[in-house]
C-alpha cells in the first residue's frame, strides 16, 4: 500500500465522522476515485459493510481496484457517471443506498498528468476530459465556439468578469490557426486580463477561472451534479446520510440549496449547519485543499 501513501483525500476524517458507516450497510462512493475515502469509510464500518465505487475517469477505477483489494467482494467498482447512480445501483442489484458521498473536486493525479490538458502549470494538449470516451474536449470548444458563447460560457461557469475580452483574445487568436496547447491558452488569457486585475488576484494566475469554466463545460460537471441531486431521493433508504464536498461555489450553492429543499419538506435533516472546511494542518499539507466544502443531510423519508 505504500505507493499510495501520498495520496489523502480531502476531508477524510471529517467524512467517516459525518456519515458514520456501520453494520450491514451499503455506501455509495460517487467519485472513488483513488479510493482514499472509500477505504477510510470501509474500515470505519467494520466487515458488514459494502461499497459501490463509480467514477467517470478507467485510471481511477484501476488505483481503486489496488487500493481496495484487501476488502475483497464486499466493493464493486463501477466507471461511468455518478449522474447514473440509479442505472449504477439497479446494475448491482441494489435498490437502495445507507451512505453516499460525492467529492466534487478533480484529483492531483489528474491535475498534475499533462496529458490531461487541465492546468496551466506544465504544457499539454487542450483536452480536459475526465472520462477519455467521450468525444468533446477543450479545443473543441476554444475552437469551434462563437465569441458570445465562448464569453458566456467563461462567465457562466467561473464569474470571470473579464470573460467578454478574454473570448474576444481567443476568437483573435486562433485567426492565425488552431489553438492547441494549455501553454498558448493560458498566455492569450493572461494577455487578455488588464495588468492591474492580474496584480489584485494576488498570485492566482489570470487563467485559473478559464481553465475552470472550459473544464466544466467539457465533463458537464454543474449538469452532472444537478442530475445526481435530483436523482438521490429515490435511491435512498431511510435514515440515508448523504455528504458532498464541493470547491466552488458554482457546486456548493446547488449542494446548498438541495439540502435545504429536503430538509424543508420534511424530507431531511441536515447534518452541517454550515459547510466543514479544512483546517490549517490539512491546508498546509495539501494547498489544494483550502477551497473545500463538506455538507451533509440524513435522509428521512
Amino acid at each position: 500500500m505504500e505507493r499510495f501513501a501520498a495520496h489523502i483525500p480531502v476531508l477524510r476524517d471529517e467524512v467517516v465522522d459525518l456519515l458514520d458507516p456501520a453494520g450491514g450497510q451499503l455506501i455509495v462512493d460517487c467519485t472513488v476515485g483513488c479510493g482514499g475515502h472509500a477505504e477510510a469509510l470501509l474500515a470505519a464500518g467494520g466487515p458488514g459493510v459494502r461499497l459501490i465505487g463509480i467514477d467517470r475517469d478507467e485510471n481511477g477505477i484501476r488505483q481503486a481496484k489496488c487500493r481496495l483489494e484487501r476488502f475483497g467482494d464486499r466493493v464493486r467498482l463501477f466507471a461511468g457517471n455518478f449522474a447514473d447512480i440509479g442505472e449504477v445501483l439497479s446494475v448491482a442489484g441494489e435498490a437502495t443506498a445507507d451512505v453516499v458521498l460525492a467529492d466534487l473536486g478533480v484529483a492531483s493525479r489528474q491535475l498534475d498528468d499533462p496529458a490531461r490538458g487541465l492546468s496551466f502549470a506544465t504544457d499539454g494538449p487542450l483536452d480536459m476530459r475526465l472520462d477519455r470516451g467521450q468525444q468533446t474536449t477543450a479545443e473543441t470548444l476554444v475552437n469551434a465556439l462563437g465569441e458570445r458563447e465562448l464569453a458566456d460560457l467563461i462567465y457562466r461557469n467561473s464569474n470571470e468578469r473579464y470573460s467578454r475580452r478574454i473570448a474576444r483574445a481567443i476568437v483573435r487568436s486562433r485567426r492565425n490557426g488552431r489553438i492547441e496547447r494549455t501553454s498558448e491558452l493560458a498566455r492569450i488569457v493572461s494577455e487578455a486580463v488588464p495588468a492591474p486585475a492580474r496584480r489584485r488576484r494576488r498570485g492566482v494566475h489570470p487563467a485559473t477561472r478559464t481553465f475552470q469554466a472550459l473544464r466544466i463545460a467539457v465533463n458537464d460537471e454543474l449538469g452532472s451534479l444537478e442530475t445526481l441531486l435530483r436523482m438521490l431521493p429515490a435511491v435512498l433508504a431511510s435514515g440515508a446520510r448523504v455528504a458532498v464536498i464541493s470547491f466552488h461555489s458554482l457546486e456548493d450553492r446547488r449542494v446548498k440549496r438541495a439540502f435545504r429543499e429536503w430538509a424543508d419538506m420534511g424530507r431531511a435533516e441536515r447534518l452541517t449547519k454550515k459547510p466543514i472546511v479544512p483546517g490549517e494542518t490539512e491546508i498546509q499539507q495539501n494547498p489544494r485543499s483550502r477551497s473545500a466544502k463538506l455538507r451533509g443531510v440524513r435522509w428521512i423519508a
